[in-house]
């Protein structure tokens, strides 16, 4: 399995393809990211990618899987990142 790009190697790519310096790019990843924790609750879109966004999880039961007692999970607040489906076809070729 191939490894994923570092933060370096991403703002490497996107330097060289744009023009920009490599300290721009990373500044504007940096905000772009900061933006995106602020703004969750509402949800954060990035165009062409997917939505981040914040979800209420309810109280539920499980269980312990080494003992197998049932177990009460609390009610909590979640991130989830929603795929856009521009970029599922893009990545799976439209499968």
């Amino acid at each position: 399995m191939a490894r994923s790009m570092t933060k370096v190697e991403v703002v490497k790519a996107i330097s060289e393809s744009t023009g920009l310096s490599q300290k721009d790019v990373s500044e504007v990843l940096e905000k772009m990211a900061e933006l995106a924790y602020k703004e969750a609750g509402n949800s954060f879109t990035i165009p062409g990618i997917g939505k981040l966004v914040l979800v209420d999880r309810a109280e539920r039961m499980g269980r312990n899987p080494r003992t197998g007692e049932t177990i009460r999970i609390p009610a909590k607040k979640a991130v989830k990142f929603r795929v856009s489906k521009v970029c599922k076809d893009a990545v799976l070729g439209g499968a």
